[in-house]
């Protein structure tokens, strides 16, 4: 379904509606839409075919669920194929990362506290550390 082309209210937002939200390019091949409230932060990442997010870690707890596609997961030194409807939690400080093959990947992640450097545009997983081995 896609957005409607009617403006709603300000607290209104649609997944499809790729004009919303702040922009990051995380890496090649993966792009965020980021929606900031007080306490927590919503990401919508697309992920292309044959991309892959670089295990990091960072201080804020995150949550994320797939919704489209296919994904491996990585996270504390395990990688785990995962399909559409599937959701994970990585705790604060946890190496964690993603790649797609074949097909790529819709997935929402949600951060608590929100993360500063997602506050604003650009480029990059931000302040987040690479995973150390």
């Amino acid at each position: 379904m896609a957005p409607s082309a009617q403006p709603g209210p300000p607290w209104l937002f649609h997944l499809a509606d790729e004009a919303s939200g702040i922009k990051r390019k995380l890496a090649d091949g993966i792009t965020t839409r980021i929606f900031v409230g007080d306490h927590v932060m919503l990401s919508v990442v697309r992920i292309a075919p044959h991309s892959t997010g670089a295990v990091h870690s960072h201080p804020e707890e995150q949550w994320g669920v797939l919704l489209e596609g296919r994904c491996v997961r990585i996270q504390g030194g395990q990688e785990v194929e995962v399909e559409a409807g599937a959701f994970w939690h990585s705790p604060g400080g946890v190496p964690h990362g993603i790649r797609t093959g074949e097909v790529g990947a819709l997935v929402l992640d949600v951060f608590s506290p929100p993360r500063e450097a997602y506050r604003r545009g650009g480029e990059g997983f931000g302040e987040a550390s690479p995973a150390r081995g």
